[in-house]
């Protein structure tokens, strides 16, 4: 799944340190969210739209293979 993470915080200004004190998750999993390499919970994906004023949707975009 595709995600603007990385694109957002950035323009947020902060760094992944940061985005994980506010999500209470590890730097590595922010960097893995942006990579792409790991798919959030449910519940952490609420966290991260909510934090950034945006639905789900808007941030997380999921291509059928």
């Amino acid at each position: 799944m595709k995600n603007r993470l990385e694109e957002l915080r950035k323009k947020k200004g902060i760094r992944q340190e940061e985005l994980a004190d506010i999500l209470e998750v590890s730097r590595q999993t922010v960097g893995s969210l942006e990579n792409g390499r790991y798919n959030p919970s449910i519940i952490l994906a609420f966290k991260i739209a909510r934090y950034f004023g945006m639905s789900i949707e808007e941030i997380f975009i999921y291509e059928e293979e």
